[in-house]
């Protein structure tokens, strides 16, 4: 086949001006430890794995080392060890036993009460959309929108004044 014969192959378009190809920002080394805090409450919900096993099978995983370790450490513990003081918080505003939600929602729910109750230094929105981005990620195709509207209503009891600061701001 001569040069002639041979079709002429067009060069890739470049992307519309319209539509940038964007990076995805990387993960903030808190939103890690959340998300490595809710594999390990995965864990622990599905199988009942002892804590110290679940904190070696958590750090094996890839970019672990790049996670907000303390952040994890809080999360991972405080959510167990207060899982019922949790559970008792979210079953005034579930519609059903925690223990028959699915389990990735229900470690999502955790650590989001856990955030809103200990974590006086994280807004309330931050708690409940960072709890939001981890039901999206793991969970069930509208899972997040169960744990915004559960959470919106825990942070009502647990952070009334902020809670109701932020609500005011949106009605205004």
């Amino acid at each position: 086949m001569s040069p002639a014969d041979t079709p002429a192959v067009a060069p890739a378009a470049p992307a519309p001006a319209s539509t940038p190809q964007r990076r995805a920002a990387p993960k903030s080394a808190r939103r890690r430890a959340r998300e490595f805090a809710l594999q390990g409450l995965y864990q622990w919900l599905v199988a009942g794995a002892p804590v110290r096993e679940i904190e070696a099978n958590v750090a094996q995983l890839e970019h672990f080392d790049k996670c907000d370790r303390a952040h994890f450490d809080a999360l991972l513990h405080g959510c167990i060890e207060e899982s019922a003081a949790l559970d008792a918080v979210l079953a005034r505003h579930v519609d059903r036993k925690t223990s028959m939600l699915s389990p990735v929602e229900h470690a999502a729910l955790l650590i989001g009460c856990f955030e809103l109750s200990r974590c006086a230094e994280i807004p309330y929105r931050v708690a409940i959309n960072e709890a939001v981005e981890l039901a999206k990620a793991f969970g069930g195709t509208d899972g997040h929108k169960y744990v915004n509207g559960v959470l919106d209503k825990c942070a009502g009891q647990l952070r009334p004044d902020e809670a109701a600061a932020g609500r005011g701001r949106r009605a205004g």
